[in-house]
Parts: C-alpha cells; sequence; structure tokens
C-alpha cells in the first residue's frame, strides 16, 4: 500500500474512534463506509478487525450486565457468530459492487430509523424464536459487507435494556461478529499479513480518537452529535449505493 493510503487508513480510524468516543458506537460502521468507498469492500472488512476487535471487547467486558445479557441473547448472539462464515463465501461468490451496494442500503436504512427514532418492543416469547432468526440474517449481512448493524442492533434495542446494558450488548455482538468475520476471511483468502499489520497499525488513531471524543463530549450535546452522525451516514450509504450502480450492470 502507498503512503496516501496509509493516511487514509489513519485518518479513517481516527474519526470512527472519535465518533464512537461521542455517542459510545460507529467505530466499524463509519470505517467500514468510508474505506469501502475509498478503497474497496474486501479490504475495509480487513482493516477494521483489529480495532474493532480492542474497542469493542472492551465495551463488552464493561458495564456489570454480562450474565442478564447473556441469559436473553445468546441463542441470537450465537447465530449471529456461526453464520458470519456462511455470507462471507459471497465476497468469492458475487459482484462487489452488489454487496457494495447493499451495505450502502444497511447504511441508509440504519440511518433512516435512528433518526426517525423508530423504537421497537420485542417480548420475551416472541424474542425466542425471532433472535436466533435475526441472528442467522444480521450474521449472513455481515458476512456479506462487514456491517453489524442491521438488524442486529435495531434487535437489541427492542429488548428494553437499559442504556448502558444496550451498550454493552452492542459491545459483544460487535466483539464475536469480528472474530467470526476474521475466520471468514482468512479462510477466505481475503486476510493477510500486510492486511494484519495495517489493522493492527490503525488501533492507535482509533484510541486516540475514542479519547477525543470523550472530551469532547463533555462540552457538546451528545443527541445532536448523534443527530449529525446519522445524517452523514445516510449521505454516505446513498452516496455508497450511487457509485456501485454502474458496476451492476457489467
Amino acid at each position: 500500500m502507498i503512503d496516501a493510503t496509509l493516511v487514509l487508513i489513519l485518518a479513517t480510524f481516527l474519526l470512527a474512534g472519535l465518533v464512537k468516543g461521542v455517542i459510545g458506537l460507529g467505530l466499524p460502521t463509519v470505517s467500514l463506509a468510508i474505506l469501502a468507498v475509498a478503497i474497496d469492500l474486501p479490504t475495509a472488512m480487513a482493516l477494521l478487525l483489529v480495532p474493532s476487535f480492542v474497542t469493542n471487547l472492551w465495551q463488552a467486558m464493561v458495564g456489570g450486565n454480562a450474565r442478564l445479557i447473556l441469559s436473553r441473547t445468546w441463542p441470537f448472539l450465537l447465530m449471529a457468530t456461526l453464520s458470519i462464515w456462511f455470507g462471507a463465501q459471497a465476497l468469492r461468490h458475487l459482484p462487489l459492487a452488489l454487496l457494495s451496494a447493499l451495505l450502502g442500503v444497511l447504511l441508509a436504512a440504519y440511518s433512516i430509523v435512528s433518526l426517525g427514532g423508530l423504537r421497537l418492543s420485542i417480548s420475551t416469547r416472541l424474542a425466542s424464536w425471532l433472535g436466533p432468526l435475526l441472528g442467522l440474517v444480521n450474521g449472513i449481512l455481515t458476512g456479506m459487507t462487514g456491517s453489524f448493524v442491521v438488524p442486529g442492533v435495531l434487535y437489541l434495542q427492542a429488548l428494553g435494556f437499559d442504556r448502558n446494558a444496550l451498550i454493552q450488548a452492542m459491545g459483544m455482538l460487535f466483539t464475536l461478529s469480528t472474530l467470526a468475520l476474521a475466520v471468514a476471511l482468512q479462510s477466505n483468502a481475503l486476510l493477510n499479513l500486510e492486511l494484519g499489520t495495517y489493522s493492527a497499525l490503525a488501533l492507535l488513531p482509533a484510541i486516540v480518537g475514542m479519547l477525543l471524543g470523550q472530551r469532547i463530549r463533555r462540552v457538546i450535546s451528545e443527541p445532536l452529535f448523534r443527530k449529525l452522525f446519522f445524517i452523514a451516514l445516510l449521505a454516505l450509504g446513498v452516496y455508497i449505493i450511487v457509485t456501485a450502480l454502474p458496476g451492476l450492470g457489467q
């Protein structure tokens, strides 16, 4: 990779870490969206592995709600993890333009739902069968696009966790998904030592960005920043769709 690409990678993870520091989420989503446009989707998926795993592992371990979360979500988490390998097979068999367009659709949908303030509610009885089904869908989409959020985050929100438990639950989902994605990329020869090294290098700016974001959170309105974040993510999702469309006809 040329130096300009390395600068882009480091700057992307600095920005992604800053977003996560302010609102508690967004590092994999921001980094994936930007790098998928600037480089390509499989490379973007490989580069997010180390920063995503480290930052979300910390998030998954903090909060003291692990037992409660696992008791309510383990079937969902299990299916969301195991099915990633199957989704990742698409990276070798489907056009990357199609998968990039799918990523754009997922980002746009997530942004629209978040901006609209839509909050679903799922009962314990409904979650007993819906959880594994949505986990299966989430894992397949993660393997195809690298995005962990749809429908996974929406499902976790619908379970009615308080803010701290929800953040920890998302950390658990993202950590397990990152590990499974690393295995899936490796098995499809889409992860090598060079990409692993660049991903490790991206960890430092991601952490620096998180620390900066935590400082910024003290002086700005988090709801306003969150709104601006989802507006920007919606625009980026639409841009990914538009730029991928010409490739669909080839």
